[in-house]
């Protein structure tokens, strides 16, 4: 019987699981140990078995508008305790100066006056609402829930790719992934003690509980949907049932002299905290998009008046913007007085510097170009895969709009073996850690959303590129607990060296704004 891994080849990044050819690293040897007598046909069988639970279910995903179980790779992604340590202090890090940014860019904007970060960089995001100006929740907590994106570079340092703080997505296929694991690889689940995940509901339902208006001591919680036709549905149904609270649609709600209820079959209830999984947008169309169905008129003036709050908040967009990202190594400077534990991926700044887009314009077969308020991997351009006509087009983008658009080392992301094929074969993957903040602590998720890029070579990881997913184990075990440095230099400021369903003729605007209101959602499936 042929060795599963006898013509594994390492790849161009840090091999997870291999630290040379054949011998792998002590976090993977239980794994590789149960995968290597297998035969290629009964791990392709196991993986049929996982995507047949991931389709009776109905996880699944439209690609070139096929529908297809959401793509679960049979071989988990493992981290070391220690190694997890580091991220789990590095991303609370993260939110709690993202969590300072916002409490200041929407009050006193001394951020601003200081010149930590340009003015003309926060009034020129898209994602900036004035609306949200002067909106106070009780505890000070405005990201809630927070998806962090890292990546693994060529010496296996975790390193941030982007923040997501307005409407992370994907945690529902992290608590779907552990469970259809433990089914197919029972043997490696009884040799491996991994942290779990199945707390995740509740510690978001603490925070969420957490974060009710004043004098409330019995919050009703709500999970606000666009509905059915939104590419997330499934995650809003399991995070509502699995916290045991209402799945409620704009058109559930009522808001009247700055109360906000829902229609029940027993008249109105009182809303107290709405964790909503609509784009700012769509929520409210007394002050955003007039034509929105999906939303519910009044949400911004009742949480203005401290009778609900919303999670995440409104306005959360401005720090997810991929310019402002390049700063947050000196905001967390700023605010905590710390240097920061996970770095950012080395970045260029296109929009104030003539001599950094010149010489960026001059590479551009070498860097990764982003628009900076893209998502789901749109509109990404790998210099290094791109032709001659697409390296053409984006230079005009840039000029046209250095404001729009970062540039970015091309990094060789981490790899793990992957079922391709009846054949293991290394392929490029990302992480996506989930944090909850409930005002007290910034939890994070044991693990989060592995992504993976199936294609050989590809490093765009996105479900809709044609990736797909891991589930991550975070083995158990003591760590050292990793502390902030505290800052004893002067600032260095880092400069340059799911689905969209067809709705189908005769939809109305409710399916169709459902669908709408994702496009600018970090959604893990897009």
């Amino acid at each position: 019987m042929a060795d599963l891994f006898e013509d594994y080849r390492l790849g161009p990044g840090w091999d997870e699981m291999f630290g040379e050819p054949g011998m792998p690293r002590s976090t993977y040897e239980a794994l590789h140990a149960t995968l290597q007598p297998l035969s290629s046909a009964e791990l392709g069988i196991r993986a049929e078995v996982l995507a047949r639970a991931f389709l009776d279910q109905g996880i699944t995903f439209a690609l070139k508008g096929v529908e297809r179980p959401f793509p679960l790779d049979i071989v988990p992604r493992i981290i070391a305790a220690e190694e997890w340590r580091t991220v789990e202090v590095g991303v609370a890090q993260r939110i709690r100066a993202l969590e300072a940014f916002l409490d200041d860019v929407y009050g006193a904007c001394q951020v601003l006056a200081d010149g930590v970060v340009p003015r003309r960089i926060v009034v020129t995001s898209a994602h900036f609402h004035r609306e949200a100006a002067g909106i106070n929740p009780h505890n000070g907590v405005r990201i809630h829930v927070a998806g962090v994106d890292l990546i693994r570079d060529e010496q296996g340092t975790f390193r941030v790719l982007e923040d997501n703080v307005r409407v992370p997505s994907g945690v529902s296929y992290v608590m779907e992934n552990r469970r259809a694991m433990a089914h197919v690889l029972p043997e490696v689940f009884a040799a491996t003690r991994i942290q779990p995940v199945e707390s995740y509901p509740g510690q978001l339902l603490r925070a969420l509980r957490a974060a009710a208006p004043v004098g409330v001591s019995e919050p009703t919680v709500v999970v606000l949907t666009p509905g059915v036709h939104n590419s997330a549905y499934f995650e809003h149904a399991l995070l509502a049932r699995e916290m045991g609270v209402e799945l409620v649609e704009g058109r559930d709600l009522v808001c009247v002299g700055n109360e906000v209820a829902m229609r029940t079959t027993a008249g109105e209830q009182r809303v107290d905290v709405i964790y909503r999984r609509i784009d700012d947008e769509f929520l409210d169309p007394v002050h955003f998009r007039a034509d929105s169905v999906i939303g519910c008129a009044g949400l911004l003036n009742a949480a203005r008046a401290g009778r609900v709050t919303i999670a995440n908040a409104v306005g959360n967009g401005v720090a997810d913007d991929k310019l402002l990202y390049t700063y947050v190594p000196d905001l967390i400077r700023y605010y905590l007085d710390e240097e920061p534990i996970l770095p950012n991926v080395e970045t260029y700044r296109l929009d104030d510097d003539p001599d950094v887009r010149a010489h960026v314009l001059d590479r551009l077969d070498e860097l990764v170009l982003k628009p900076v308020d893209g998502s789901g991997g749109a509109g990404i351009v790998i210099g290094s895969q791109a032709t001659d006509e697409q390296l053409a087009a984006v230079r005009s983008l840039i000029e046209q709009d250095p404001r729009g658009w970062i540039a970015q080392r091309e990094v060789a992301l981490s790899m793990v073996p992957t079922l391709v094929g009846n054949r293991l074969r290394a392929r490029h993957v990302d992480l996506r850690p989930f944090a909850v903040n409930d005002g007290e602590k910034v939890w994070v998720l044991p693990g989060g959303l592995t992504r993976v890029a199936l294609p050989e070579g590809a490093l765009v990881v996105n479900s809709s590129q044609g990736g797909g997913s891991k589930d991550t184990w975070v083995l158990t075990g003591a760590a050292s607990p990793v502390e902030p440095e505290a800052v004893e230099a002067e600032p260095v400021v880092v400069v340059p060296s799911p689905r969209s369903p067809d709705p189908g003729p005769g939809a109305g605007p409710v399916a169709v704004q459902q669908q709408q209101q994702q496009q600018s959602t970090r959604d893990a499936s897009c």
